[in-house]
């Protein structure tokens, strides 16, 4: 019979980040794998894709009249900007959805110490994509409805808008990592997540706040970058402009891939303050001993649950 596991110390965001360090250290081969696979081009992209429009949108200034790096055309289609910013869109989402597939799958088994294996993780990226898809159709159709919903309302509800969005994305936190580990999708795992995650607003809004501004930060600074493509394109062979390209998009990768191993530590820790991890480590390891770690802020101990045969 199982010994009821006592409640974990006080989940705060160091501990969900430094529990996530532990894994990703554990199994950092693996991890980098699926980031150089995933995460890398999402992260490429999004450093390249300012200067690429800029050049294009720059093709008609004087700068380009005698040579562009992209076409040879001073007129500037308007369908080639749109199908530009599809296509980044489309790539950027369809990768993004596989990198929370795979690394959540991965974190997941690295949490109860489980061997992860890359052929595994890459299947879990396909086999959750669609429920991821239909998650964040789910997700963003609601955010679209009631962000329309309150601009058609009134202009002056702008401040509503900025409390509401934030608060959303605080609630459905936990949303990728249910629809990867329970196999939901849609409206179930956004329910779900608003349901783990009460307790815990606090770190989830701390993990939000800080990876937000980390990211924001390395894309505005290729933005930055980016504005400065004006001067007859010499900044795309400049060693400096090449450098940041490479610095932003490995700090990019990281950030990405710490932001899916802390939400998935994070479903984890949500699942044991609510009183379900003990009865799922029941049912799956009967007869067995297991121990849970936890660090709180002086000195690192385990919650255990022991079987008697």
């Amino acid at each position: 019979m199982a010994t009821p596991s006592p409640l974990p110390p006080t989940v705060n965001l160091w501990v969900v980040l430094t529990e996530s360090k532990r894994i990703i250290n554990a199994h950092s081969r693996h991890l980098l794998a699926l980031s150089l696979l995933f995460l890398l081009p999402i992260s490429f992209s999004i450093t390249v894709y300012p200067s690429i429009s800029r050049l294009i949108v720059n093709q008609s200034s004087p700068y380009h009249t005698n040579f562009s790096l992209l076409t040879s055309h001073n007129d500037i289609d308007p369908n080639t900007v749109l199908l530009l910013l599809i296509a980044y869109i489309v790539f950027v989402t369809v990768f993004n959805l596989l990198s929370i597939g795979s690394i959540t799958y991965s974190v997941f088994q690295g949490f109860y110490g489980r061997p992860v294996k890359l052929i595994s993780a890459v299947k879990s990226s396909f086999t959750s994509f669609l429920p991821l898809l239909a998650t964040l159709v789910a997700s963003n159709s609601i955010v679209f409805a009631i962000l329309l919903i309150l601009a058609l309302a009134a202009f002056s509800l702008t401040r509503v808008i900025e409390l509401i969005v934030p608060a959303l994305c605080e609630y459905w936190i936990l949303a990728w990592g249910v629809v990867v580990v329970e196999s939901s999708y849609g409206l179930t795992p956004l329910k779900r997540s608003g349901s783990l995650v009460k307790g815990m607003e606090s770190v989830s809004l701390s993990m939000i706040v800080v990876f937000s501004i980390a990211q924001s930060s390395l894309v505005w600074i290729s933005n930055v970058t980016a504005s400065d493509i004006g001067n007859g394109g010499k900044l795309w062979t400049n060693a400096v402009f090449v450098v940041q390209i490479v610095i932003t998009s490995a700090l990019l990768t990281v950030l990405m891939l710490y932001n899916l191993a802390g939400s998935t530590v994070m479903y984890m820790y949500c699942k044991t303050v609510q009183g379900e991890l003990a009865r799922e480590i029941a049912e799956e390891f009967a007869r067995e001993y297991v121990s849970f770690p936890f660090d709180d802020a002086k000195v690192p101990h385990v919650v255990s649950v022991a079987y008697n045969g």
